[in-house]
């Protein structure tokens, strides 16, 4: 029988790895919630026509990436490979956007790609969404927040904000033309991929990672030269806000995005320690994507967050995560032990929820439950063994320094346990 292995592009996540996506997915809550944005929770499985006409059906997602299968019904339908028109989806349906709306929502998405770090089938997203404000403070608002989550990840040195405005629908439509028509002069000297796109999706040359598709772009027509004067206008303001804020930038004017729903304002935020991957949060104003998928007008603006990208950032940095570790390692030798310590603990857990405590189970002597203790990564063992029974006592023993501070081994009455372990772990 051949060994059951996990699909090629989708990893489990281990237990030495979750310390770090608990600490980011507690940071992102966190940082959200305190700019008044509310969480919305979507399906992961959507109908593959919403995906077709809002990211655009010559799009490489919708060609090459996405997951699409036929249900027992007959219908198609497709795993999520972003959140974004779910997100508007579920906002039209369920009437949401008769105000002004602040939303959030996390989980996985899938795309079909070749997988290497930072770059999974299965792979981890935050998407942040705001509705009914078509003005410039809007798109600020979502770009102070990201640097105030990068200053609470400890990540603001490691990354770039990079700008651009790509105008209207119809300043874009002139100037694909005048792309393609330059473009069509050097088709010969385009990579495979930059030929393919050349009639289908004309503005995702310009992220070519190619160096000699670069350097043709150097020649070419410039979208500033295409502009409506209010994205002008409106990429001017928010620059000034930003500045005011306090937030650097640079402005990348071949940064156009993947998705055919993007106007105006575009960002991304990189960084250049993960190599090839280095986007690590990226998105825009999507204007008229609401009234696209069935909705009245609603000016839109949003973002999204690879959540592997940081993680593996957070790693490189070897950011401090603060648990989830343990602080307290109980040891119980013999029957009646156990039972007094089991007692004891739950007290203890009730009177101090936050306090991290593991049990020993199995039995075992007192040096083996010790060397478990010491292991485990616990600060502080507790110990019940055949004198602490008889005294109604407890000991407590330092395994490591905590708070800066190693305690002194002692025995005490089970009274003073819990006044004990306060005075330990005070923070």
């Amino acid at each position: 029988m051949s060994e059951l292995r996990a699909i090629r592009g989708m990893h489990d996540i281990l237990p030495d790895e979750t310390p770090y996506w608990q600490f980011l997915e507690n940071t992102v809550a966190t940082v959200l919630a305190s700019y008044g944005y509310n969480e919305i929770r979507l399906p992961v499985v959507e109908k593959t026509a919403l995906f077709k006409r809002s990211i655009g059906e010559v799009t490489d997602i919708v060609e090459k990436e996405m997951y699409t299968f036929d249900d027992r019904n007959g219908d198609s339908m497709t795993l999520r490979p972003e959140g974004t028109a779910g997100c508007v989806r579920a906002a039209i349906q369920q009437n949401l956007l008769s105000t002004a709306r602040r939303l959030w929502y996390t989980g996985p998405m899938f795309r079909y790609e070749r997988p290497q770090k930072g770059r999974q089938r299965q792979f981890h997203q935050v998407g942040v969404e705001s509705f009914g404000v078509a003005t410039p403070d809007m798109d600020a608002e979502l770009i102070l927040m990201c640097a105030r989550l990068w200053q609470q990840l400890g990540l603001t040195d490691c990354v770039e904000l990079q700008l651009n405005t790509i105008g209207s629908v119809q300043a874009r439509g002139a100037y694909r033309a005048a792309l393609v028509e330059y473009l069509q002069g050097h088709v010969e000297a385009l990579d495979e991929d930059s030929q393919r796109r050349l009639l289908a999706n004309p503005l995702r040359i310009l992220d070519s990672k190619n160096a000699d598709t670069q350097a043709i772009l150097d020649d070419a027509p410039g979208l500033e030269d295409f502009l409506d004067e209010e994205a002008r206008a409106d990429f001017s303001q928010l620059g000034e806000l930003l500045q005011v804020a306090g937030v650097n930038f640079v402005v990348n004017r071949r940064l156009v995005r993947g998705l055919d729903y993007y106007n105006k304002t575009v960002f991304e935020w990189v960084t250049s320690k993960l190599g090839a991957q280095g986007t690590v949060c990226a998105g825009g104003r999507y204007d008229g994507l609401v009234q696209q998928l069935g909705g009245k007008a609603t000016p839109a603006v949003g973002f999204a967050m690879g959540m592997e990208r940081l993680v593996l950032l957070l790693q490189e940095e070897k950011v401090a995560t603060n648990g989830p570790g343990i602080d307290v390692y109980a040891v119980a030798v013999g029957d009646e032990a156990y039972r007094m310590a089991l007692a004891a603990v739950e007290r203890i857990r009730g009177a101090n929820p936050k306090l991290r405590i593991m049990q020993n189970t199995g039995g075992g002597s007192l040096k083996s439950q010790i060397k478990k203790a010491d292991k485990s990564g616990a600060h502080v063992a507790l110990i019940w063994a055949e004198d602490e029974v008889a005294a109604g006592s407890v000991t407590v023993k330092s395994l490591r320094e905590s708070n800066g501070e190693r305690i002194e081994q002692r025995t005490i009455a089970m009274g003073e346990l819990e006044q004990a372990l306060r005075g330990v772990f005070a923070h």
